[in-house]
């Protein structure tokens, strides 16, 4: 009987070590486990990439094949061009402010159709004797815009400049940060168009007002394609009725297959332009001038791509103010106008 009790014990004492060595082997064995369990990855937040010049390819995949300009060449004894890094600028800022989702506006007061702009405190005449502000944009056609902070209009925005909205579009005034300009401001609701955020602005005209020539450009896949290069006329500086194209991005506003226009300085019709695109105030992109209102469309002018004749507006060959006129929506595409 002692015998066996005494065998039973050296057994059990036996088995102590194997089973304690199982657990530590156990143990370490959970320990590997654990640390070979795959880390859970980092949430990646999508970096937008900055478009510069650099990135912009440009390929001429021409669409409109009359009167057509190379990148460079002659005017009487100098050089004009296309001035390509320029527009790859242009069109670089095109892509970046695109990346941000935005219910777009436009501005709008044609002809003061939406109330003439109150008169803002610091305010000049210019050359034209018209109420200006310290940007050099005219009253006349423009919408006020006031400060975030107070009820004082301080500066006028162009008919046709694009803007993000920034606020409920409900109240009086609406918040709104510029793309064609810089800055936040208010605008009284009525000189405001809104625009889907939806869009996106892939046909793109570019006036070049130092050149006179026009570029029109297509966004297609990650390239954007030349589809037309082609001499223009844009507008002089002669008050009190002719003025300079102005410089900037503008949103295509309208269409008339006819714009009549009258005798300076009276309400009597004088002829009509055809295939008239609208982009800023009375400035159209149009085909050349017919000086009677019931006379036949003229396809091409010798002025064209010579210096600046019209009054705002940028003539072009008939023709291709057809092609610009079919291709280019309202609300949907852009004029940018360089110099």
């Amino acid at each position: 009987m002692n015998r066996r009790l005494t065998c039973l014990i050296l057994s059990i004492l036996f088995l102590l070590p194997g089973c304690q060595q199982d657990k530590k082997n156990t143990a370490k064995t959970n320990q590997q486990t654990e640390q070979q369990k795959p880390t859970p990855p980092k949430e990646q937040v999508e970096q937008k990439k900055i478009f510069t010049a650099e990135d912009i390819i440009l390929k001429k995949e021409l669409l409109y094949n009359k009167y057509t300009l190379e990148d460079s060449y002659p005017y009487k004894d100098t050089t004009r061009s296309f001035q390509l890094e320029k527009i790859k600028e242009r069109l670089a800022f095109i892509e970046n402010f695109q990346q941000t989702p935005s219910l777009y506006g436009v501005l709008q007061n044609y002809q003061n159709e939406k109330g003439e702009a109150p008169t803002i405190q610091d305010y000049k005449r210019d050359s034209y004797k018209r109420v200006s502000d310290s940007f050099n944009v005219e009253r006349y056609q423009a919408a006020p815009l006031y400060d975030l902070n107070s009820a004082k209009a301080v500066r006028y925005g162009r008919d046709g400049w694009l803007v993000r909205i920034q606020g409920p579009d409900s109240i009086a005034r609406i918040p709104i940060e510029g793309i064609s300009f810089e800055g936040k401001y208010t605008v009284p609701k009525r000189y405001l168009r809104i625009i889907s955020d939806t869009v996106q602005f892939k046909i793109i005209n570019v006036v070049d007002v130092k050149n006179q020539n026009i570029c029109t450009l297509e966004k297609v896949g990650n390239e954007w394609l030349i589809r037309s290069m082609n001499p223009v006329t844009s507008g002089r500086h002669k008050p009190p009725h002719a003025q300079e194209t102005p410089t900037g991005l503008f949103v295509v506003q309208e269409h008339k297959s006819k714009m009549f226009y009258y005798e300076d300085g009276t309400k009597t019709y004088a002829g009509f332009a055809p295939y008239a695109t609208r982009f800023t105030a009375g400035a159209y992109i149009h085909g050349v001038p017919v000086n009677n209102p019931n006379g036949s469309i003229i396809e091409y002018s010798e002025s064209l791509g010579t210096t600046p004749k019209s009054h705002m507006c940028v003539r072009n060959a008939s023709s291709h103010a057809q092609f610009v006129y079919k291709r280019s929506k309202d609300l949907a595409s852009l004029v940018v106008v360089i110099d």
